[in-house]
């Protein structure tokens, strides 16, 4: 009978077992490595808007109004040095950079602003009024079309011409000449002229309001006062 002989067990390793856990623990560790460098990030940026916010609420309102308008200072005076440098003339440079679309906007939104500077003479006064009259004015094209037909070549004189009195303004031309003449009186009534200050009158105030303001009171209370301030004047008052 044999002897007992040596059976062999195969031997199952865990080597492979191992390395997968320490793969999957190597993934964790990067994702959370990841995770905790994102949210550093995330703070430093959060900080960083904080910081920024913060500084813009302590600036002015107006800020970013002024800042636009620094740069633009800054923009244009490094283009008047380039044209100094090449021996150009900046507003002509700065012309031909403009659009004629630019151009026409802002011509239309400097008229629209027209302000009024107040009365500086007699000579501005009269062209606002004529530039307010000039604008009210609306062309009337087949009138136009028919005085062209009427007076020929004289539509357009020359030294030549003779036709000085030929011309008969239509009614509704005369009731807006009217409507418009009945519109500065009224105007006009609004108005209050400044007083003539008067040399002789008593002088009984220290300044201009205490003036006014005495004018006030005797216009209100001067007829019943006239006799207390007469006796006072006189110095009969009891």
């Amino acid at each position: 009978m044999a002897s007992g002989a040596e059976v062999s067990v195969p031997v199952i390793s865990d080597e492979p077992a191992e390395t997968a856990a320490s793969q999957k623990r190597e993934e964790r560790l990067r994702k959370f490595r990841e995770l905790h460098f994102k949210r550093n990030e995330a703070r430093k940026l959060n900080h960083q808007e904080v910081v920024e916010e913060d500084k813009r609420l302590k600036l002015p309102s107006n800020w970013e109004a002024k800042k636009a308008r620094l740069e633009y200072e800054l923009m244009v005076d490094g283009k008047k040095k380039e044209c100094a440098e090449r021996g150009e003339d900046y507003e002509r440079v700065k012309l031909l950079e403009i659009s004629a679309e630019d151009a026409e906007r802002w011509e239309r939104k400097k008229k629209k602003k027209n302000p009024d500077p107040g009365f500086s003479g007699y000579a501005e006064a009269q062209l606002r009024q004529y530039q307010r009259l000039t604008k009210q004015i609306k062309p009337d094209m087949e009138a136009y079309e028919r005085q062209r037909e009427e007076y020929g070549e004289d539509f357009h004189p020359t030294s030549n011409s003779l036709i000085h009195g030929t011309h008969v303004p239509s009614k509704e031309a005369v009731d807006r000449m009217q409507e418009d003449v009945e519109k500065q009186i009224e105007k006009r009534s609004k108005y209050s002229r400044r007083r003539a200050y008067n040399d002789d009158a008593d002088i009984d105030y220290i300044n201009e309001r205490n003036a006014k303001f005495n004018k006030k009171a005797e216009r209100f209370y001067g007829k019943y006062t006239a006799e207390i301030k007469q006796n006072l004047e006189r110095g009969t008052a009891v």
